[in-house]
């Protein structure tokens, strides 16, 4: 596909007439491997954490009543997101490209692939995902400091700082990142902490263990459980976004996938402990915002202010890793020759794709200032794991070709390999699927607008391919 990745530049050379003002074709500027382990699994944790664990506890306590299933249905989203980790970490080793999950679905499959990835990322996954953050960001921002000004503005502000920080380079972005990772750190074992030696009549934990007798019932009151808690632990995916940029991805960005996810797993279990038996089951499922109400009852109003400090940490460092990864994927379009060629620009001195940052914070804002979000959040779960479930199938396909080749495997391709394949990769897919199956069932016309929004991204493939084999035939 050497022609593809030329064909974005090709326009330029494909003017009739002697070029006098370019003595020499200039090298195009590239994208720079400067991000260490401890960086890249701090993007990891990053993409992986946001406002949703200091809430999401009570959405599954209302279907499930017990402590022990709870903290079970927890676990069980746990070990999800460790296969998946898995996956993206041999992924990531065979295929260490820009675009991450785009690239490895228009290898595997075929470009449309890619494209329709990259085509919902940019209109719903991403953008409608960081617009509810950012609202959220500015709801707990002006409650803690009383600031006379708009949701609004704190929004508007909020993305503008964050775009100007990843626009001067990647290294400044993922040191912001990495910084605001440690504080949600810090936040979580805070809350942790304080509900594990300030809560003084816990609540028990042990018994009973169901809140119903073994039935269908109960297997569906554990699937709908387990939605929420896929959506909290999703995320892990971003990082293999900006592989190429960095240090020696093969073996560093399969490390920071495994010990990222495990990371939040210990956070998440902690802080499902806690709630548990501070509030117990029931007064788990009654309380809106749980991280607070813990806080609130082991240190008081300091500690519910504590912690809403801590969730606008988080959602400001969910919005800054957002930031530093998605964009690559519409730069790895635009390289192909997908998408507006502008896109694949890379800044001379900062090295990172300016217009593709700048572009994907626009539509957030669009989003988050006409209130659609919410919407587009219903969406967001199956359009995402449709791809899960697709990522994880690209595996069979690339390890079939392997197997074809004569090169023993473990040299040629990727040092990484998953553990427990096929059978491990196989349950991974089938549960990403059964989630979009659940999601369809329960909210068809949700389901149904963000297929509509994925089926427009066919005529718009057509369209950039017939375009780039016009540019092709030209060149």
């Amino acid at each position: 596909s050497s022609h593809l990745t030329r064909s974005g530049k090709g326009s330029a050379t494909s003017q009739p007439g002697p070029m006098i003002e370019a003595p020499a074709p200039e090298a195009p500027v590239q994208l720079l491997r400067q991000i260490g382990l401890f960086d890249a699994t701090m993007i990891v944790m990053g993409g992986i954490v946001g406002a949703g664990i200091f809430i999401n506890p009570y959405v599954v306590a209302r279907q499930v009543h017990t402590p022990m299933l709870i903290l079970a249905v927890w676990v069980a989203g746990g070990v999800v997101a460790i296969l998946g980790a898995f996956i993206y970490a041999e992924l990531a080793a065979r295929m260490p490209d820009v675009g991450g999950q785009y690239a490895y679905l228009r290898e595997a499959f075929h470009p449309i692939a890619g494209f329709l990835y990259g085509w919902v990322l940019l209109l719903v996954i991403q953008t409608g995902g960081m617009a509810a953050v950012t609202v959220t960001f500015a709801r707990y921002l002006l409650e803690l400091t009383n600031w006379q000004v708009s949701e609004r503005t704190v929004a508007v502000l909020t993305i503008v700082i964050l775009t100007i920080i990843n626009c001067l380079g990647v290294r400044a972005g993922s040191r912001v990142q990495s910084i605001l990772m440690l504080l949600k750190i810090a936040a979580i074992a805070t809350l942790v902490l304080a509900g594990i030696f300030l809560i003084r009549s816990p609540y028990p934990l042990l018994h009973p263990v169901l809140d119903r007798a073994p039935s269908v019932d109960l297997v569906t009151a554990i699937g709908a459980a387990m939605v929420p808690v896929l959506f909290a632990f999703g995320g892990w995916q971003t990082a293999n976004f900006i592989a190429t940029e960095i240090k020696d991805p093969q073996r560093n960005l399969s490390r920071a996938l495994v010990m990222g996810v495990s990371g939040v797993i210990v956070l998440y279990l902690g802080v499902n402990f806690v709630c548990v038996r501070a509030l117990g089951a029931e007064g788990l499922a009654a309380s809106k915002v749980p991280a607070s109400a813990v806080m609130h009852l082991a240190m008081g109003s300091t500690g519910a202010r504590l912690i809403a400090l801590g969730i606008a940490i988080s959602t400001l460092g969910f919005l800054s890793q957002s930031i530093l990864t998605a964009p690559r994927v519409y730069f790895a379009m635009a390289r192909d020759g997908l998408f507006f060629e502008a896109v694949a620009r890379v800044n001379r001195k900062s090295h990172v794709p300016v217009l593709a940052i700048v572009m994907q914070s626009v539509l957030t804002l669009v989003i988050a200032l006409s209130g659609s979000y919410e919407k587009i959040l219903n969406y967001v779960v199956s359009m995402d794991f449709i791809f899960f479930g697709l990522t994880g199938a690209s595996l069979f396909v690339f390890r079939r070709r392997e197997a074809k080749l004569t090169t023993a495997p473990d040299t040629a391709i990727g040092s990484y390999r998953v553990p427990g394949h096929p059978y491990t990769t196989l349950a991974f897919v089938v549960i990403c699927w059964l989630v979009v199956i659940n999601t369809i069932y329960k909210y068809p016309a949700n389901t149904l607008l963000g297929m509509g929004i994925l089926a427009l991204g066919l005529p718009v493939y057509w369209f950039w391919a017939r375009r780039r084999k016009a540019q092709n035939e030209g060149t």
